[in-house]
């Protein structure tokens, strides 16, 4: 496969970018995932110099939007327009920071049917690309696969969501796929049949964009992420599937605890077969701690 990058689904630390971007390189990330799902907490400085701080490290960056910013609703008013300000905002702090994707998710069926649900979605993502590309913010966007066996968010409706915008992409989360197949994900064919799925339909030399940890579920819904070896989730057959695939891609590990996200960092880069993210980094990782103190100076 191509170039893999991995790393935490959350900033290690909102005292400074430069200690955010030292305690990534120091747990040998090569990548790092904003996270606004519960709140906006970063302003367009501490942006600017996080995403100048990562690239010098070599750590590619991408935004969570708040769970509120989902598009498809079914009435027009004020939730839509608040999401349409959560999404924008993400955009902004996207662009400034140089992250490669805006995640988001993508609602609920809300009584409909599911293609007049995908209609809306792809509605109003086509009105935010315009107010988006008016204000030169118009990043790519991530639509991500969720945990609800009967709710909107299925691998299909991403897929189908990706195909007909064409700037959104499909994010992979496989732990909401074990969820939802009550424990089917195994085997690396599995993950392989959803990596060809969104292989279809994210532009060339665009990475994947995967989420991954264990996962508790019960009667097909995920309840909650779990510490890697728990559940029955491996990250190993993702891997493998992994390799077969000439593009690169982004695994964001949301594991409740950095023991997990380093036995998952080890275990993939094992079943890839390629060098582990902290010998990967070490040879950079003095000279950008280096820079960082000079900044905070």
């Amino acid at each position: 496969m191509a170039q893999l990058h991995y790393g935490p689904a959350r900033v290690p630390s909102r005292e400074s970018p430069e200690k955010a971007v030292a305690l990534l390189q120091e747990r040998g990330y090569t990548a790092c995932e904003i996270d606004f799902e519960g709140k906006f907490w970063m302003d367009y400085p501490w942006a600017e110099t996080f995403g100048e701080l990562a690239r010098e490290a070599s750590i590619v960056l991408s935004v969570h939007a708040p769970i509120a910013g989902f598009m498809g609703h079914a009435e027009r008013g004020k939730k839509l327009n608040m999401a349409v300000g959560m999404l924008d905002h993400s955009a902004g702090i996207a662009k400034t920071a140089g992250a490669e994707v805006v995640v988001f998710h993508p609602g609920f069926l809300l009584g409909r049917e599911r293609d007049a649900a995908i209609d809306s979605v792809v509605e109003q993502l086509g009105e935010l690309r315009e107010r988006l590309e008016k204000k030169d913010r118009a990043v790519p966007f991530g639509v991500e696969v969720m945990g609800r066996v009967r709710e909107l968010g299925t691998a299909e409706d991403v897929f189908a969501i990706s195909a007909r915008t064409g700037w959104v992409r499909p994010v992979i989360d496989f732990a909401h796929l074990h969820a939802v197949t009550d424990g089917g994900f195994t085997e690396a064919s599995r993950f392989e049949e959803i990596l060809e799925g969104a292989d279809a339909v994210i532009p060339p030399e665009a990475p994947f964009h995967i989420h991954f940890s264990d996962i508790a579920y019960a009667n097909r819904n995920e309840t909650k992420h779990l510490p890697y070896g728990e559940g029955t989730l491996r990250v190993e057959p993702l891997g493998l599937a992994l390799r077969n695939f000439d593009r690169p891609a982004t695994v964001i590990t949301e594991s409740p605890n950095e023991p997990s996200n380093q036995a998952i960092r080890e275990e993939l880069y094992a079943a890839v077969g390629t060098r582990s993210a902290s010998r990967a980094s070490s040879s950079s990782a003095s000279g950008s701690r280096s820079r960082a103190r000079k900044k905070s100076a």
